[in-house]
């Protein structure tokens, strides 16, 4: 099912995604650079470290840039899925950039501790003001952009945005580890406190940890989605299994799977439906159950299969349909009793089953046969059938037939009028199979003629007219009109009331 986003909407949302991802690269280039430049010139290894940590932020943001560039292209006939996954590939490169450099300032750090090496290319530390500017400024940024990511991820459901939000949030609290440590060191070098001049290195370990923790939630998302785990929290998929359930039509819900691919959900749920559902009611359900799926995942592209299940509502008469919709065979005039008198109880079944009137007579046997047996099979308590094969006809009525219809249109409008509640006689449809015999074709009905005639029709009744008294004018109706025109073989009688007499 498709999400229903137009070509202009994708579009617009591209270019925001597109937009805060490349503002996000020019802030890191710039602060890279600001920081790389104040680590040597002050020799500081909590600067230096900021600067390979602000110099991941910049990879990460421009592989985050290439990301969202492709992963906003549209399904093609190699990506059915689209090509959100390549989120998820930049987002591994990144938790990997990422935990090399934490080992490699962590292991500088513990350097500086133990053995009081320096980095090859820095300096002792140098008292001056603008380290200090210069991580504010980074403060300054990272919530900027951070909160600027963090809207454009939440508008557009972009998994990389949100994961570089997160980033560089982190980020601010690893500055403030790095201020804490470069006040530290200045004040242990001005009043000769050996112990506070480690505290650099400290805050270099400091800001390793804060990586590792950033890499690890990373690192457990990539391979989460890489993998196509479970997108949704377990309260949201139990939420999702309760709503479809609460469907009306819906007996069961076997199977709900989905994945994420980017910004884009794909949901797959198998639901069982009554077997006795028309195809009508079945596309309701369904258009419900992709809503259903909706409300929890927005956008989502569901897919449902439905397997027809039996109910414990089903009557018996419903069984015995089903059985043969199930060979696509139409019954009718189906009719159960129940002999009381043999030891279980059996139940004796009558129906009418229509066949192709070019079926010879043993491949009708047959399949009535195999249809008995499966009846049987689903209904134990079946004890006897009895069907009456009929032939349906392919044949389109003939012109001739016309007049003859009208008569009979006349004739039930006559008859009715012996009974003072019938208000109205309208759509009547005469329908005709079999083959008429020539006499009968005149005039004079012969005992040759196979043709099988049936009526149907509306009649008004009073609103306030009971049903038992309807019943009985029906049924009183049907008898008169059979009385009057025996070659008429059924009479189907549709009530309405006066008020609401055209349905």
């Amino acid at each position: 099912m498709a999400s229903g986003a137009t070509t202009e909407e994708l579009q617009q949302n591209s270019s925001a995604k597109q937009s805060a991802a490349l503002s996000s690269v020019l802030a890191a280039f710039a602060i890279t650079l600001l920081k790389l430049l104040t680590g040597l010139l002050t020799g500081s290894l909590g600067m230096l470290s900021e600067a390979a940590h602000s110099g991941v932020d910049l990879i990460a943001a421009a592989i985050t840039l290439f990301s969202v560039r492709v992963s906003d292209r549209p399904a093609d006939e190699d990506h059915n899925y689209g090509h959100g996954k390549i989120e998820s590939l930049s987002a591994f490169v990144e938790t990997v950039i990422m935990l090399a450099s934490s080992i490699w300032i962590l292991k500088e750090a513990l350097h500086r501790i133990f053995f009081r090496e320096h980095l090859a290319l820095t300096l002792p530390l140098k008292l001056v003001i603008w380290p200090f500017a210069v991580l504010l400024l980074s403060i300054a940024v990272d919530y900027t952009r951070s909160r600027n990511l963090h809207r454009v991820a939440q508008e557009h459901a972009s998994e990389a945005l949100e994961a570089d939000a997160i980033h560089f949030s982190t980020d601010i609290w690893s500055s403030v580890a790095v201020l804490i440590g470069l006040t530290a060191t200045y004040l242990g070098q001005y009043f000769h406190i050996a112990a506070l001049e480690l505290a650099d290195p400290i805050a270099a370990i400091l800001v390793s940890v804060i990586i590792l923790r950033i890499s690890y939630t990373l690192a457990r998302r990539t391979i989460d989605a890489l993998t196509d785990a479970t997108p949704a929290h377990s309260q949201t998929r139990a939420a999702i299994i309760h709503d479809l359930a609460a469907i009306p039509g819906v007996l069961s819900v076997t199977r709900l799977r989905t994945r994420r691919s980017g910004s884009s959900y794909f949901a797959d749920i198998t639901l069982g439906l009554p077997r006795n559902l028309t195809f009508q009611r079945s596309e309701q359900i369904t258009l419900a159950a992709i809503q259903a799926v909706r409300q929890h995942l927005p956008q989502a592209d569901v897919v449902v299969h439905s397997i027809p299940t039996a109910s414990i509502a089903e009557s018996v008469h419903d069984r015995i349909r089903a059985v043969a919709a199930r060979s696509n065979l139409s019954i009718h005039d189906v009719t159960v009793q129940q002999f009381d008198g043999t030891p279980d109880n059996g139940l004796h079944v009558e129906q009418h089953l229509e066949v192709d009137e070019t079926m010879p007579l043993r491949a009708a046997h047959a399949l009535v046969t195999q249809l008995e047996s499966e009846m049987r099979r689903e209904i134990p308590r079946i004890s006897s059938i009895l069907t009456h094969i009929e032939s349906e006809p392919a044949t389109i009525e003939r012109p001739a037939s016309l007049e003859r219809n009208r008569q009979l249109e006349a004739r039930l409008r006559r008859v009715a009028t012996a009974f003072p509640e019938i208000l109205d006689i309208h759509e009547i449809l005469v329908t005709r199979t079999g083959t008429p015999s020539s006499e009968e074709a005149s005039g004079i009905v012969a005992h040759e003629n196979t043709e099988r005639i049936q009526v149907s029709c509306h009649c008004t009744l009073p609103d306030d007219l009971p049903m038992a008294r309807v019943h009985t004018i029906i049924t009183a109706l049907e008898s008169a009109f059979k009385l009057d025109s025996p070659e008429v073989s059924r009479l189907l009688i549709h009530p309405e009331p006066a008020t609401d007499n055209r349905r």
